[in-house]
């Protein structure tokens, strides 16, 4: 089974790929999509859906698992643009006919890490342990990517 994780950012959108059966990780990927602020936001908005498209195009997962889109009470601006980030890479998904799953952030850091609140660091080594990686994963946005997609894919094989 392969499965595409994504976590939805404007500045840029990380992306991993696991494939494997059951907790057996047979291989993986990461990278992020990274836009420019020099960009319009409508431009931004469809480099993410292209290159996600792509991605999807490529790979052809089984399963695609989004993180879900959150808003701080302190920067609600932030949560309406991250919610059109998320729009875009769902519409690549439904264009691929590719089942999709949204998972929030704390879920996703409760699952890997035990604990909720985890740090975007404690998270990392959680899935760098989880695929026996000796160096960091860079950027975090991959990680998380990565991180969403391990758990699509121990949900889906467990």
């Amino acid at each position: 089974m392969k499965v595409l994780g994504i976590d939805p950012g404007l500045a840029d959108t990380g992306i991993g790929v696991v494939h494997g059966h059951g907790l057996r990780i047979d291989g993986f990927a990461f990278g992020s999509i990274a836009t420019s602020q020099k960009e319009e936001q409508s431009k931004r908005l469809e480099i993410i859906y292209t290159k996600v498209l792509e991605v999807l195009r490529q790979e052809m997962p089984d399963l695609m698992v989004v993180e879900d889109v959150f808003s701080l009470e302190k920067y609600p601006k932030s949560g309406i643009l991250l919610g059109k980030v998320t729009g875009v890479i769902l519409l690549a998904g439904c264009h691929i006919n590719v089942p999709i799953k949204e998972i929030p952030v704390r879920e996703a850091k409760q699952v890997l890490t035990g604990n909720g609140n985890a740090s975007k660091s404690q998270l990392e080594k959680a899935v760098r342990h989880a695929l026996k990686l000796e160096h960091a994963i860079r950027p975090f946005h991959a990680s998380d990517a990565l991180g969403l997609a391990l758990i699509g894919l121990f949900r889906q094989n467990g």
